[in-house]
């Protein structure tokens, strides 16, 4: 090959690199496009205003209720083992085999007179009160993250397709994690339902951003009650935190108590185990049933997530009735084996006598009639 051919040959090479590398660069902007939308927007002006006068907010962000019940956490700062563990110890920790999933029964269209609860995985869920309608922190995007392609991805598909759900009363968000709002999914909402959302202080901010119009967007601090026609919901404590970026805390987070005329549910969010559960079952008990969350603790978080033993204590403290597990099954977001929460909440719960329903994702349990736990994860885990 002559020196000629030889630096043709060599800028074509370089051409082609350079060709490569701006297709690649393209294909990760095109991937990462929606990332600013996502991680959502801080309040501003009079809502700012409102945020400051809440009693859990100072020095710029939003606090946990002080707690002599809420278990510590390991250690300050970055835990090595807990990284170490995250990163090489993965048995266990995703089923074996397909997760079983249900569709909705013929007849469903029918809001339940009395309480039922259909859970689709992990959070997500609707509660059927009265007649009423309320879905619970509603995530259908493949992954929980502010990427479409990183972050924990389903380890069962959705049961049901979200346009293909009855029209609700209320969306609920209990506090701003990827795993509990997701953008794709209220942008879907929006043209899917036209029921508002009702949320801690400071989220409307990420609802304006992505779309959601001002008349359905309904923010509560803790304690506060939003009535809709005869459906009344309450954002009660949790104790816990928020972010969505590098800024922690920035809104609030909470549970929720979802009261027709004369039945009741309860909704945990996330928590550590703290002395609100007492409180809220004084306030607003007895409930008909409570989704609590079960899973992605460990020592190194006890302060924000339960174990499945913390639940059944809870769940007493509430004075519920039925349990429903929900924070378990659909992500990898624990360092635990995928069905432990539930093997460790069935013999807590026996011990306690605290009956208990363990759905299918997309299953509908009739809280006056449950099934019994018919050990379906077994062969799966």
């Amino acid at each position: 090959m002559s020196e000629a051919q030889a630096g043709t040959t060599h800028r074509r090479g370089r051409l082609a690199a350079l060709a490569a590398l701006a297709a690649g660069a393209g294909a990760v902007a095109w991937a990462l496009r929606d990332l600013p939308a996502a991680f959502g927007r801080r309040p501003d002006g009079e809502r700012e205003e409102r945020l400051r006068n809440s009693p859990q907010y100072r020095d710029g962000v939003f606090h946990n209720a002080p707690s002599e019940l809420a278990r510590p956490t390991a250690q300050a700062g970055i835990d090595v083992e807990t990284v170490r563990r995250a990163l090489f110890q993965r048995d266990g920790r995703t089923p074996s085999h397909p997760v079983p999933t249900v569709r909705p029964a013929e007849g469903a269209e029918v809001a339940a007179e009395g309480v039922a609860v259909t859970w689709y995985g992990h959070a997500s869920a609707l509660v059927e009160v009265e007649g009423t309608r309320v879905l619970l922190d509603p995530i259908w995007s493949e992954r929980c993250s502010p990427a479409a392609q990183v972050g924990p991805r389903r380890l069962h598909p959705v049961p049901v397709e979200l346009e293909e759900l009855p029209q609700v009363d209320a969306v609920l968000i209990s506090h701003d994690h990827y795993d509990h709002l997701d953008m794709a999914t209220v942008r879907r909402l929006v043209r899917s339902q036209s029921a508002p959302f009702a949320v801690p202080l400071g989220i409307g901010a990420h609802l304006r951003r992505w779309g959601v119009p001002e008349h359905r967007i309904i923010e509560l601090d803790w304690n506060e009650t939003c009535t809709l026609g005869e459906l009344t919901v309450t954002l009660t404590a949790a104790h816990h935190f928020s972010g969505r970026g590098l800024t922690r805390n920035t809104t609030l987070w909470g549970s929720w108590v979802i009261a027709g005329p004369n039945r009741r549910v309860y909704y945990t969010g996330d928590s550590g185990y703290f002395e609100g559960y007492a409180r809220i079952g004084a306030q607003h008990g007895p409930f008909d049933a409570a989704l609590v969350q079960v899973g992605a603790y460990d020592p190194a978080w006890a302060d924000i997530h339960m174990t499945p033993e913390d639940a059944v204590l809870a769940h007493r403290e509430l004075d519920a009735g039925l349990l429903v597990p929900v924070h378990w099954c659909t992500f990898n977001l624990g360092l635990h084996p995928w069905a432990e929460p539930i093997e460790r909440l069935l013999v807590a719960a026996k011990e306690q006598g605290v009956p208990l329903a363990v759905p299918r994702p997309g299953e509908r349990v009739d809280v006056d009639n449950p099934p019994e736990p018919d050990g379906w994860w077994e062969g799966i885990a």
